[in-house]
């Protein structure tokens, strides 16, 4: 594996020259005017502080893009990943969160260890589709009160509607999340590239509250220093602890390789460059052993980001390590300033960017296609994500298409037809006329083996039959018995059946199971019409 990075390396800085540098600074400056202030919403948003959010970026930004598996993928705090740990950090606390992630870091490191990259292609798209739109609820809904300027309420979501309605909220920080919004929807495309709207809106929305001298809910402080007071300690790791915190440890593991294999798989046909997707859990591993340590959040590589810096011009992993280094210097030279960012205006952030997390053409496509087993997925995935947590939801995901996929593949056509004699001879009718086809097209086996002996019960007495297989792929042992079963009824009321048409692999299930010695091969036709032919000739010669 350290062969194959080393290739990696050395093939991506080929030729590097100044041109290409000077290229990665400028994708680089472009990516952290984008991460800045989301480092700080998805901070907030996780239930930790806009100071953890930022240090995730940057460290981030180093560890796991130096050792990434392309040399697109940005990685930090995700709005998925803030998603998740906003239900943890209530539960187990800040230290917690800490363990979980070191815990994920390794998780993911042994995924890429034993070459686990491609476990991503299990997860059906309709399932990463609904789990993305309920991560998207989430996200928006847990704005609600820094969106509104409400410090201390407790209650459920609906009696935090039930106040909201009775007009309690603060409305200078409601104003300045609704001029959020606003200037994120109307800002133009065009402007966007050289400075992105988001950015915009928390430089204006700070600069009125020193400006106006707003009380209102602000950000806080953001230290100076790459590892602050609360950071995980080697003497905090027991394994109480981490027996505990096992559950939560998973579902981080499960969504940061989700969410940076998916990315690495955009971001490549993006680019004409696949990614390595083992190298890449490899590098999340890394970075997460290591991010709490700086006490930062559970980060993955993010498609945004990663969106900017393609679009940018990103020639080299570099471009993902100078974000980060313009990141760790906005903190030294603007905290003071950031420290008045109103949460308000990150609420509007988020808000927006939940919006367009929703892979809308994806969801577009299901329903304008009518895709029922896709709505099915879509729809139970993205309500357990909201309900339970992205673990269960996937896993949940997972189990309903596979039970939509058995009960399609189990649709059967089963259609019986009366032998026409003028296909083969005009004489001998009456002989014909014992006989009937039935014809089978689609996979046989236990959830729709029923249908074929209530097609043979419902035919009259004393007919034979001839079973034509062209159109069954497989068979199962419970088939294989109930043909079994058919033919020694047959048998005892002196009727014949024969079987016509089966492919190599059937015959050989037919062989296995001791059918065709008990029936004979002379039962056994490549054809129907071979079949027909056979019995004309039996008949002329007797």
């Amino acid at each position: 594996m350290i062969k194959q990075f080393l290739c990696i390396i050395n093939s991506e800085f080929k030729d590097y020259n100044r041109r290409k540098f000077l290229q990665d600074l400028m994708a680089g400056i472009t990516v952290a005017a984008v991460a800045l202030p989301l480092a700080l919403a998805f901070g907030v948003s996780s239930g930790t502080t806009a100071a953890a959010g930022l240090i995730t970026a940057i460290v981030a930004g180093i560890i796991i893009s130096s050792l990434s598996g392309a040399f697109y993928q940005i990685s930090g705090p995700t709005g998925a990943m803030a998603a998740i740990l906003i239900s943890l950090i209530g539960k187990y606390g800040m230290n917690g969160i800490f363990i979980a992630t070191f815990m994920a870091g390794i998780f993911l490191l042994l995924a890429g260890i034993f070459r686990l990259g491609n476990l991503i292609s299990l997860i059906p798209s309709p399932v990463i589709t609904g789990f993305t739109s309920g991560i998207a609820i989430i996200i928006a809904s847990g704005q609600i009160k820094n969106f509104f300027g409400i410090e201390h309420f407790t209650g459920s979501f609906f009696d935090l509607m039930k106040f909201i309605s009775g007009l309690h909220i603060d409305y200078p920080s409601t104003i300045i999340g609704l001029l959020t919004i606003l200037l994120m929807i109307f800002y133009p495309k065009s402007w966007g590239k050289k400075f992105p709207a988001s950015l915009l809106a928390i430089l204006l929305s700070t600069l009125a509250v020193l400006a106006l001298k707003l009380d209102i809910p602000l950000v806080g402080k953001i230290p100076t220093t790459l590892i602050p007071q609360a950071h995980l300690r080697l003497t905090e790791l027991n394994l109480q602890d981490m027996k505990t915190l096992l559950i939560p440890a998973i579902s981080i593991t499960v969504l940061g390789m989700t969410e940076s294999l998916l990315c690495g798989a955009s971001a490549g046909r993006a680019t004409n460059h696949p990614m390595d997707n083992n190298q890449e859990l490899v590098a999340q591993g890394i970075g997460n052993i290591f991010i709490p340590f700086f006490g930062g959040i559970p980060a993955t590589a993010a498609i945004a980001r990663t969106s900017v810096a393609i679009k940018a011009g990103a020639q080299t992993r570099l471009t993902g390590i100078i974000h980060a280094l313009i990141l760790l210097l906005s903190m030294f030279l603007f905290a003071p300033f950031m420290t008045h960012i109103p949460l308000s205006a990150l609420a509007g952030v988020l808000i927006m960017t939940a919006v367009r997390m929703n892979e809308w053409e994806a969801i577009r496509f299901l329903f304008k296609n009518k895709l029922k087993s896709g709505i099915i997925e879509f729809f139970v995935t993205m309500i357990i994500t909201v309900i339970f947590d992205l673990s269960t939801a996937i896993l949940a995901g997972i189990i309903v298409g596979f039970l939509l996929f058995i009960v399609k593949i189990s649709q059967i056509e089963i259609n019986s037809s009366q032998i026409e004699p003028e296909r083969i001879s005009q004489n001998h009718h009456e002989v014909f006329t014992d006989w009937t086809v039935i014809y089978i097209s689609g996979p046989l086996f236990f959830l729709n083996s029923s249908k074929l002996k209530q097609a043979i019960d419902e035919l009259p007495a004393n007919t034979n039959v001839v079973l034509s297989l062209r159109g069954v792929p497989m068979i199962d042992v419970t088939s294989i018995k109930l043909l079994i079963d058919i033919y020694s009824i047959f048998h005892k009321e002196e009727r014949q059946i024969v079987f016509a048409s089966m492919n190599p692999k059937l015959k050989e299930s037919f062989k296995r199971t001791g059918l065709i010695s008990m029936v004979g091969e002379e039962a056994i036709y490549p054809s129907v019409n071979e079949f027909l032919l056979d019995l004309v000739d039996k008949i002329n010669k007797k």
